[in-house]
């Protein structure tokens, strides 16, 4: 997993990943993503480059997904491929994290 963070210093911050989101994955991105959401009010994550997702991955999506939320914030997950995205319905994080679709980047 490759993770880019895009701090400009505002209120909010886009991270780029690029890999798999399994467990290997999900430790290389937990205490960037965990420092982010405690920090900032909105986070932005460019899933077009995940090719997969595991529930350890998943769970830490969840957990800056609700840190921003208690604080008024959100997250925010940018293209995401389609079956990322099945796994993101099928669990019922779209409830509380908002899934955004680019031009260009499919369904």
């Amino acid at each position: 997993m490759q993770i880019q963070v895009v701090d400009d210093g505002g209120a909010t911050a886009k991270v780029v990943l690029v890999g798999k989101l399994d467990v290997v994955g999900a430790d290389v991105i937990a205490s960037p993503i965990a420092t982010l959401s405690a920090s900032k009010s909105g986070l932005t994550i460019d899933m077009s480059g995940v090719t997969f997702i595991g529930t350890t991955g998943l769970r830490h999506l969840v957990s800056a997904g609700k840190a921003l939320m208690r604080r008024g914030g959100r997250l925010e997950l940018l293209n995401p491929n389609d079956m990322v995205t099945d796994v993101l319905v099928t669990t019922r994080v779209t409830d509380f994290i908002t899934i955004t679709r680019t031009h260009g980047s499919g369904p």
